[in-house]
């Protein structure tokens, strides 16, 4: 399996353009499933999650075209629908979490359709009552195999609108409920939906397919049920998740570098909290430069107590963000509490980092306090192992600051969801080599 080699400790430079969203790819590239019509979508990125969600819809019988880099039309006209009862799909299903969000869609528009236990990031119970729960409340019946290690869904006489308040803003959860809603019979309302900027793309895109969904934006959805979805188009966001990522990337390693298109205002607090970290953040039209500074100064509150940042769902802190800010803080002049509340795995790379030199301590499985060493110190190259996508990537971040050599194992966790990451960075400067 590769490896990363990377001889830190380079200032970096130059302009960097996030890749499309994954998140959102994943929820929309699902959508096409509602209709037998013509989807076409673009800026869609060559990472490893999506190019299994898409291999998954080939094998099933979706026409997939990719007339140009980046740009996908998806056509669903002939399902083959005993495919979603093989081993094959069984196995490649298990490894993508994001693969759950057919559910809604081939339930909604066959009635049936079964997924196995989803997998994704290690990073803590990641329950998926609540995708289950609404949809049996618009009519499905719900069957457990664990023998197979598979669900499965019926709804022979098609599902019905009803009332449903979610019991958390799950985004999958929410993105599955919408997709089925759109083709029930009466009208949804959706309560306590999740509203990232993902779920507004999701419904603005089944909306020009032809559903009809208001309330967009809010977490109180109205959706009433069409018999027949369209063709459309839709362009992904750019990536808010890699966007935080440039922005930590260049106060770490004391660089200047542009961020292009960022669809600014579809970021929320994430440039506020980076900011609050003593991070200079200038937007120039559609773009953020990021100064290079030798230091970085962390804010406290008005009593003068300890800055804390934690995650929230939106317009919260994005949880995916959480590890690079606490990468960050590592080389801040000052200290932070960093709260991970919705995931309890997600702080245990931090043991890679005090490896690494880092002075943090580690609370509890969602609370870790960080002294920031204000740069005097450097972290130091070390061999290490990436246990999840954003971990992996605060890790490379903090090995390309670091004196010395890194080496990062298991960056399969990486490509799942950073795209060509690797040539990207060498590009602004960076000493990072793929090594088998």
């Amino acid at each position: 399996m590769s490896k990363f080699k990377i001889n830190g400790g380079l200032k970096l430079s130059g302009s960097i353009t996030p890749q499309g969203a994954k998140n959102e790819a994943l929820q929309v590239i699902c959508a096409c499933l509602l209709t037998d019509k013509k989807i076409s979508i673009e800026n869609v990125p060559d990472i490893h999650d999506v190019n299994k969600l898409i291999e998954i819809l080939k094998q099933s019988g979706v026409k997939v075209e990719n007339p140009v880099k980046g740009t996908f039309t998806f056509q669903a006209d002939k399902i083959n629908h005993d495919y979603f009862q093989s081993e094959e799909y069984l196995n490649l299903g298990g490894k993508l979490r994001g693969s759950v969000m057919i559910m809604g869609p081939l339930l909604a528009r066959f009635g049936k359709i079964a997924i196995p236990h989803p997998g994704g990031d290690k990073i803590g119970r990641r329950r998926l009552d609540t995708h289950f729960d609404g949809l049996i409340q618009l009519g499905a019946t719900l069957n457990i195999s664990n023998e197979d290690s598979k669900y499965e869904l019926i709804a022979p006489n098609g599902l019905k609108g009803k009332y449903i308040l979610l019991d958390e803003a799950s985004v999958t959860g929410t993105a599955n409920i919408i997709m089925a809603a759109s083709l029930a019979k009466g009208n949804t309302t959706l309560f306590n939906a999740a509203c990232e900027p993902y779920i507004v793309q999701l419904c603005k895109l089944l909306n020009q397919m032809g559903a009809k969904i208001t309330g967009i934006g809010s977490n109180l959805l109205y959706i009433e049920g069409v018999k027949n979805l369209h063709e459309a188009k839709h362009r992904l966001l750019a990536d808010m998740i890699e966007i935080g990522s440039f922005i930590g990337m260049a106060a770490m390693t004391g660089s200047e570098i542009t961020i292009k298109d960022v669809n600014i205002e579809e970021l929320g607090i994430i440039p506020q909290t980076f900011k609050r970290m003593g991070i200079q953040i200038i937007q120039k039209e559609n773009d953020l430069l990021i100064p290079r500074q030798e230091n970085y100064t962390l804010e406290t509150f008005f009593d003068d107590s300890i800055l804390t940042i934690s995650d929230a769902p939106w317009p919260g802190f994005t949880p995916d963000l959480i590890s690079i800010i606490l990468v960050v803080a590592t080389q801040a002049n000052g200290s932070v509490l960093i709260h991970q509340k919705m995931f309890e795995s997600r702080l245990f790379f931090v043991d890679k980092l005090i490896d690494m030199g880092a002075k943090i301590i580690l609370c509890d499985p969602h609370r870790a306090t960080v002294i920031g060493m204000n740069k005097e110190s450097n972290l130091r190259g070390i061999q290490m192992s990436s246990p999840d996508i954003r971990a992996g990537v605060a890790l490379l971040i903090a090995a390309l600051s670091a004196k010395g050599t890194s080496i990062i194992e298991n960056i399969h966790q990486i490509d799942r969801g950073y795209e060509a990451i690797d040539e990207r960075l060498r590009k602004l400067g960076a000493d990072i080599e793929r090594i088998p």
